[in-house]
C-alpha cells in the first residue's frame, strides 16, 4: 500500500499472504478493496462519533464553570435584597432563571448528540449504499 496510516487494519495487505490465489469468477481484489472501503468508513465514523463526544464534554465543562459562576452572583443578589419578601422574589426570580437556562443547555446539548450522531450515520449510511452498488456491480459481471 502506497499510504501509510496509523490503522493496522487498512495497512493489511493480503496478497503477501494469499500470494496469487484465484478463484474462477470471483474478483478477490474488488472484494478485498470493498471491505477496505468499509473499514475506512467505520473508521471516519467513529472519529466524528468521537469528535462530537469531545464537544460535548468541553461544552458541559462551559455550562458547569458558567453555572458556578452565576450561582455565585445568585448569592450575592439574594443577600443584598433588603426585606425578607424581596429576598423571596428575588430568588424565585433567579430560580425562574436558571431553569430555563438549563433547559436551554440540555436543549443545545442534545442537539449536538445528534448532530455528531447524524454525521456518523450519514458515512456509514453512504458507505452501505455504495458497498451494494458495488456488490450489484459485481453480481452483474458474474452474470454475463
Amino acid at each position: 500500500m502506497a499510504t501509510k496510516t496509523n490503522n493496522p487494519f487498512l495497512e493489511f495487505d493480503p496478497s503477501k499472504f494469499m500470494g496469487d490465489f484465484k478463484l474462477p469468477g470471483v474478483d478477490v481484489e474488488a472484494i478485498l478493496s470493498s471491505q477496505r472501503k468499509n473499514i475506512e468508513a467505520l473508521t471516519a465514523a467513529n472519529q466524528l462519533a468521537a469528535e462530537g463526544f469531545q464537544a460535548v464534554l468541553r461544552r458541559q465543562a462551559e455550562i458547569v464553570r458558567s453555572s458556578v459562576e452565576e450561582a455565585s452572583s445568585f448569592v450575592n443578589d439574594v443577600l443584598s435584597a433588603s426585606t425578607p419578601e424581596a429576598k423571596a422574589a428575588k430568588q424565585a426570580e433567579l430560580v425562574k432563571a436558571a431553569f430555563e437556562k438549563a433547559l436551554a443547555n440540555a436543549r443545545e446539548l442534545a442537539e449536538l448528540v445528534t448532530k455528531s450522531n447524524t454525521e456518523a450515520a450519514d458515512v456509514l449510511s453512504k458507505r452501505v449504499s455504495e458497498s451494494l452498488e458495488e456488490l450489484k456491480s459485481a453480481v452483474a459481471k458474474v452474470a454475463k
